[in-house]
């Protein structure tokens, strides 16, 4: 389980443990929190009051402090479980849903073409689809595309950083990604 840890004006920052998350509580860097309870921790008695400390985490937390770069020039990671996710594990081409291990990562312009390895121009595709476009455009194999390739905001990459986001979680970041984003269906 993570605690989703935002700067004090709510931009968000990391997937942070509930160890380290408890570490923010303790320095006194918590500004404000959010969402659910999910975790309390207890520590020593106070050898003066005989009162023992109790840390209390809720799912998100605004940390004290201004981050060092601006989060909105971030270009988002890319990884295929990223960009399956962003895809919805459908093949681009044929339009079916598979698991993981049987999607690959598809250049829309071939490397050979001079495509880039980038968020447009990477779709998800099914091993079968993949090698019969093989190294042609989509025009070219006459197979077009399903849907539209975009790069992830910030906060669609949260959303894709994180496999077991709680509903509170989610609710926080698809209230802050654009109106037209997948994740809002």
């Amino acid at each position: 389980m993570k605690v989703l840890k935002l700067t004090a004006q709510g931009l968000p920052q990391s997937w942070v443990t509930l160890e380290q998350a408890a570490l923010h509580y303790a320095a006194d860097e918590v500004r404000w929190e959010a969402g659910a309870e999910i975790a309390c921790f207890r520590g020593g008695h106070n050898a003066v009051t005989g009162r023992q400390s109790v840390i209390h985490i809720n799912s998100i937390i605004g940390t004290k402090g201004v981050p060092n770069i601006n989060p909105h020039e971030l270009l988002p990671g890319l990884t295929n479980g990223k960009l399956f996710a962003r895809d919805r594990c459908l093949c681009a081409y044929c339009g079916r849903q598979f698991h993981e291990s049987d999607l690959t990562r598809e250049h829309i312009k071939p490397v050979s073409a001079g495509g880039e390895h980038s968020w447009m121009n990477l779709v998800t595709a099914c091993r079968a689809c993949n090698h019969r476009k093989g190294a042609r455009t989509p025009e070219q194999a006459r197979m077009p595309l399903l849907y539209t390739p975009y790069t992830p905001t910030l906060w669609e990459d949260f959303i894709l950083r994180n496999r077991r986001i709680l509903a509170d979680q989610m609710e926080f970041l698809v209230a802050h990604v654009p109106r037209n984003s997948r994740w809002r269906s």
